[in-house]
């Protein structure tokens, strides 16, 4: 199976490269300058000289705070570049898997969020991967979109990687206590990729398609992600690092984030019999690895 998937620093993308070579899946990762998603012009040409048997949607713009102040390029790289994307699969017959996120949800339901639940993001990062994730539905049916939450791995800037190089300089941290979410590596989500594309390569049933949470078994704060980071960091002969829980109001940002980020995955565990694995156990994994490296 040959796969493109978009961007190519991207933890996701870093993540479909390792199983990929793993599993003996050709990945080709495509980024700037061979394209550009706030041209969409640059990329149907480019994925037409790939012959791909399906496109993997993982580029996007991800600074939750600095689009709100560029809502036009945040659109143009979500919405109007994800769209070309689909559209250049589309041209091409094959399908697109697109990845979306929990901040499309207002954040305000007391439970978890499931596919059918109502939309209502309140950043412009979330309008935006909203509005891109109806463009992909409308220009390719032949798609999955998957919404994923809190993402870290061994790749990339991500909260795990922050907590460590922080516990580097301090004994004590605040961190917000009441944000709820589903923390979920990047190497589990490329398993859960390279599964969906094989099924979707050879089964065109309408069932297989559509919108998927996938996001790790269980649910945690973010203190609450930060005192496992720490509890693996001490057992593993590092320092103690204490936490003080503080909330979304004593640490404002330019961007509101959903108080709930908690996805419910029964409709992909259903449909492809995909559940990912419980999020300490799989941050553990991730731990030990950066923690070989030395960071």
């Amino acid at each position: 199976m040959r796969i493109a998937v978009t961007g190519k620093q991207g933890q996701v993308v870093q993540s479909l490269l390792r199983r990929g070579a793993e599993r003996g899946v050709e990945i080709i990762a495509i980024g700037r300058p061979e394209i550009d998603l706030a041209d969409p012009a640059s990329i149907a040409a480019v994925f037409s000289a790939l012959h791909p048997d399906l496109i993997v949607s993982a580029a996007a713009y991800t600074a939750v705070d600095k689009a709100e102040s560029e809502p036009e390029l945040a659109f143009a790289v979500n919405a109007v570049g994800a769209a070309a994307v689909a559209e250049a699969a589309a041209r091409l017959g094959i399908p697109v898997v697109h990845l979306s996120t929990d901040y499309v949800f207002s954040g305000d339901k007391p439970s978890a969020y499931a596919e059918d639940d109502d939309t209502g993001p309140v950043s412009v990062y979330g309008r935006s991967k909203l509005a891109g994730e109806k463009a992909v539905a409308a220009a390719n049916p032949n798609h999955v979109i998957l919404r994923t939450a809190w993402v870290y791995s061994p790749f990339g800037a991500n909260f795990l990687k922050t907590m460590l190089r922080l516990a580097e300089t301090r004994d004590h941290l605040r961190v917000v206590a009441d944000q709820t979410g589903c923390p979920t590596s990047a190497l589990d989500i490329a398993d859960a990729i390279l599964a969906i594309a094989a099924r979707l390569v050879t089964d065109p049933a309408p069932s297989q398609r559509g919108i998927f949470h996938l996001t790790g078994s269980g649910e945690a704060s973010w203190a609450d992600f930060a005192g496992e980071i720490f509890a693996e960091l001490h057992r593993s002969g590092g320092k103690n690092v204490r936490i003080e829980r503080i909330t979304t109001a004593d640490y404002p940002t330019p961007a509101k984030r959903p108080a709930n980020s908690r996805l419910v995955g029964d409709r992909l565990a259903e449909t492809y019999g995909i559940r990912l694995p419980e999020w300490k156990q799989s941050m553990k994994i991730v731990m030990q690895e950066l923690l070989n490296k030395g960071l």
